[in-house]
């Protein structure tokens, strides 16, 4: 296993900008060593990256995912991370959920809208 990774190994590696990287390492996610203006990224960084971006995929925001991280460094450490990433994911299941079904009845509404539109045309004698 390598010690150090450079930005542009974890940027092609992770398909996200350097800009991305230097992002979470202002938001105190990340910590790279630095040695002059170069950032060194250590595998423990390579890992939090890792977590990071599929914590953006399934919907987190910055502020969760940052808290997520801090529960593992701080007691309860591991489990309590654990209980709150799997209260957190409930969470996004249920708001997911609740999307689908926002969106299913807005897409029953446009079929009554446009079936009302297509009706009305037929009685107006226009066809479509």
């Amino acid at each position: 296993m390598k010690k150090h990774y450079s930005i542009t190994e974890l940027t092609r590696e992770f398909g996200v900008s350097t800009r991305t990287l230097r992002f979470y390492e202002d938001e105190g996610l990340i910590h790279p060593e630095r040695r002059g203006r170069t950032r060194l990224y250590r595998a423990a960084d390579r890992r939090l990256i890792m977590e990071i971006l599929r914590g953006r995929r399934i919907g987190f925001t910055i502020a969760e995912i940052r808290e997520i991280i801090q529960m593992y460094k701080e007691p309860p450490g591991e489990v309590g991370q654990l209980k709150l990433m799997m209260k957190r994911i409930d969470e996004k299941r249920e708001e997911l959920r609740q999307k689908r079904k926002d969106i299913e009845e807005t897409i029953a509404e446009l079929d009554v809208a446009e079936e009302s539109c297509l009706t009305r045309l037929v009685e107006i004698g226009v066809g479509t």
